[in-house]
């Protein structure tokens, strides 16, 4: 018996809703390339109507109440914890996660709703003296309008979720266009919402073609906000629109994330922090580890660890408990990470382990001796790849995690405080970890990068700056 096939639908004012097109596009199963759903494929004027519904939404939602907004973010915590195994299910099966990686990214984005159901009792504003007499001068922050947020298919739920409970929070309303890879996943989080007791209009998402559509929402005069995850390219192409119209916009964009192990480092977590850096969801994170340098006097005691450790790694059935890896999404990603492990080997590097493919999955992967006319030595892979370089000092270590156009995150393994310090003060970098991995997250810490690694921040706090606007009021007594 064949298996029904749902239809995603756009969802606009609270209601599930055909596109104008009348088209639908398929998703796969990464794991096995099965349709795993169709979805409805938004036009233009599905924006337009999407952005309308969050405009005429805003008059009203602008001035609901601190305890109101908290108690409906509150309520989709809840839900959510409930519905897991549903948002497990989908992650599992839309984008490849494992079980491990599913369950952990149910888990973040309940915290981020209820961090972010606490910052709608922290817009604050302040009193100032004035210089005349008998005048009080204070300032207020009001929410900014519709914000606008595109969000990754590598973390669909916490993306989609980070993007749009601090803004919501905040008084603005939101159109969320989802990731093509996984607009399941945003049809979910549009339920959520809605039946946490979210006003229709306040929430509205899209699925659709970033291409065709992407620049029809970002440039549109009622939306004020923008706030984007994904490639550096889509980034600066809606940094530069957004700069022509006048907006704001934060960008969270590629990395190629350097991970730092010096000789007096306990070797043992220092492998365990490298695979966790580099091959956690394949690799398709931003804050990958791509970049690994050792001291070189323990360079092939690490190395021998390290790929011992990394042969274990097979991938295996989603839904294993033990399942680190699973499959790269779609045929474009894995002909990048093929072209760039093959171009590495042609031109001189040693390949440790890895390389070889089952199925849709690429074996994590190690190499050594890369050189900077590879092109897997300054661009983003986006897979489970790594390359080691040994170093001999901190001051090269330093050299060396500087000299990339990225700066998204950073780690070193040390038990010195000194060089710990020194390493997370001199490194270009807007996350430094010291002694674990560098993928790490927490819902109100001022998330990003520097460079081509993104523009601004996220977080409970810097969205206050970003999606409210400060009003000076004077009163004359």
């Amino acid at each position: 018996m064949n298996k029904k096939i749902p239809i995603v639908k756009l969802w606009i004012n609270g209601k599930l809703l055909n596109s104008e097109l009348g088209s639908v596009f398929d998703v796969y199963n990464p794991f096995d390339n099965s349709i795993y759903a169709r979805a409805e494929e938004a036009s233009i004027g599905d924006v337009e109507k999407a952005v309308q519904s969050a405009h005429a939404a805003f008059d009203k939602y602008k001035d609901s109440l601190a305890k109101e907004r908290e108690s409906w973010l509150l309520k989709a915590a809840v839900l959510l914890e409930q519905r897991s195994e549903q948002f497990i299910d989908v992650l599992i099966d839309e984008v490849g996660s494992t079980i491990k990686k599913a369950t952990n990214e149910v888990m973040q984005s309940v915290l981020l709703l209820r961090a972010a159901a606490g910052s709608a009792r922290h817009v604050c504003g302040k009193t100032m003296p004035s210089d005349s007499i008998n005048r009080i001068s204070m300032s207020i922050r009001e929410p900014v309008g519709v914000i606008g947020a595109i969000t990754p298919f590598n973390v669909p739920l916490a993306k989609g979720i980070r993007l749009t409970a601090n803004p919501l929070a905040l008084g603005n309303t939101v159109v969320l266009l989802a990731s093509e890879e996984s607009p399941v996943m945003g049809q979910l989080i549009a339920q959520l919402y809605h039946d946490a007791g979210i006003p229709n209009g306040a929430f509205n998402m899209l699925s659709g073609l970033g291409v065709n559509i992407g620049d029809s929402l970002t440039s549109h005069p009622l939306v004020k906000v923008i706030t984007f995850t994904g490639s550096c390219t889509v980034g600066k192409h809606i940094q530069q629109i957004c700069g022509k119209h006048g907006k704001k916009v934060t960008l969270e964009l590629g990395g190629k994330s350097p991970l730092v192990i010096m000789s007096d480092a306990e070797l043992d977590k220092a492998v365990a922090g490298a695979i966790q850096s580099v091959f956690a969801h394949q690799g398709q994170i931003c804050m990958a580890a791509s970049r690994i340098y050792v001291e070189k006097s323990i360079f092939e005691k690490f190395i021998d660890e390290f790929t011992k450790a990394t042969k274990l790694i097979k991938c295996m059935d989603l839904r294993n408990p033990e399942s680190i890896i699973g499959p790269i999404i779609s045929n474009k990603q894995q002909s990048r990470i093929k072209h760039h492990i093959e171009d590495a080997i042609n031109k001189g590097a040693t390949l440790r382990t890895g390389g070889s493919w089952q199925g849709n999955c690429c074996l994590p992967t190690i190499l050594t001796n890369v050189t900077s006319d590879m092109e897997i030595y300054a661009n983003e892979t986006f897979g489970p790849v790594t390359s080691v370089y040994p170093i001999d000092s901190l001051e090269q270590a330093i050299e060396k995690s500087n000299d990339s156009v990225f700066g998204l995150s950073a780690a070193i393994y040390t038990t010195n405080l000194n060089h710990a310090m020194q390493y997370s003060r001199r490194v270009k970098s807007g996350m430094v970890h010291v002694n674990s991995p560098t993928s790490y997250a927490e819902p109100h810490v001022p998330f990003g990068g520097v460079g081509d690694s993104g523009f601004g921040r996220e977080g409970t706090d810097v969205d206050i700056d970003l999606m409210t606007e400060w009003k000076w009021i004077t009163i004359q007594l």
